[in-house]
C-alpha cells in the first residue's frame, strides 16, 4: 500500500459539543463521507529535547514551529510500518514530511540514535532535524480516537473529529494499552478542518450560522501546559517558591 509522504495545508481547528457534533455531521452528509477506516485509535510519540526546547518555542507563538514524531493508525506488530514525521509551521501553513519504516526498526533507530534506514530528501531532512536538537527523546505518548471524512467531490478538503485524547510520560510505545490524562471535557470533540486552499461554500455558511469560531488548540502544546502546571503545584506542595 502506498502512503502519501509530503502535505502542505492549512489546519483549522474547532472545539465542539455532542450537539454541535452531530449537527456538523448533518450538514457534511451531502458532501463528505467517512473514510474506510472507520473510527480509529492514534497513537503518537512525541520527541523534544532534555528543556523541552521544541514545544516551548511552539507556544511562544512563533511564525516557525516545528515537532517530530512516530505515529500509528493501530497498535502495530514489530513489522508493521509506523510514520515518523517531521512537521512544520510556518505562517499557518502546515507542512509535514514522513518516512514510512517498520516498527521495530523506527524505535531501534530513535533508542539507539542510529539514523534511519532510508535514504532520501525526507530521510535527510529527519536525520538533520536529528542532528541539530541532538538531545532528542520520547516525553509524550499521546492518543486519541479518530474520524475522517473525505471530500465526495474527490478533493483534497478533509474534516476530522478527536475524541478521547489522552496523554503520558510514559510507557512510549506504539503497541501498549491506550490510557493516560484527559486533554478534553467530557463530550468534547476537537474539529479539525484540513484543506490546501480555502473552504466550500457550504462550510463557511455552516460554521457562520452554527457560531463556530476557531481555536488555538495543540495536542502536545496542551499536555506540555498540564504537565508543567502539575509539577508547579508538586513544587509548591514541597515548599518550593517561584520568582
Amino acid at each position: 500500500m502506498g502512503y502519501q509522504a509530503t502535505f502542505r495545508r492549512y489546519e483549522i481547528k474547532y472545539l465542539l459539543n455532542e450537539e454541535q457534533k452531530a449537527q456538523m455531521l448533518q450538514i457534511m452528509e451531502p458532501y463528505m463521507k467517512l473514510d474506510d477506516y472507520g473510527r480509529t485509535t492514534i497513537r503518537n510519540i512525541y520527541f523534544d529535547t532534555d528543556n523541552y526546547r521544541l514545544i516551548r518555542h511552539s507556544l511562544e507563538r512563533s511564525a516557525y514551529k516545528e515537532k517530530l514524531r512516530i505515529r500509528s493508525y493501530r497498535a502495530p506488530q514489530p513489522d508493521d510500518p509506523v510514520f515518523v514525521e517531521l512537521k512544520k509551521k510556518y505562517q499557518s501553513v502546515v507542512y509535514k514530511r514522513r518516512l514510512t519504516i517498520p516498527e521495530k526498526q523506527a524505535m531501534s533507530c530513535f533508542h539507539t540514535g542510529r539514523p534511519l534506514p532510508v535514504h532520501s530528501q525526507i530521510g535527510d531532512e529527519i536525520e538533520y532535524f536529528r542532528e541539530y536538537y541532538q538531545t532528542l527523546k520520547p516525553v509524550v505518548f499521546l492518543s486519541y480516537e479518530r474520524e475522517a471524512y473525505y471530500d465526495l467531490d474527490g478533493g483534497d478538503f478533509r474534516v476530522t473529529f478527536d475524541e478521547n485524547i489522552l496523554y503520558r510520560q510514559k510507557d512510549f510505545s506504539l503497541n501498549s494499552r491506550i490510557y493516560g490524562t484527559p486533554l478534553l471535557e467530557k463530550g468534547q470533540t476537537l474539529m479539525e478542518i484540513k484543506t490546501p486552499g480555502g473552504l466550500p461554500l457550504w462550510m463557511t455558511h455552516a460554521l457562520g450560522e452554527m457560531n463556530l469560531y476557531k481555536t488555538s488548540f495543540s495536542k502536545y502544546g496542551s499536555a506540555y501546559q498540564q504537565m508543567t502546571a502539575g509539577k508547579k503545584i508538586q513544587n509548591k506542595q514541597r515548599g518550593i517558591r517561584y520568582a
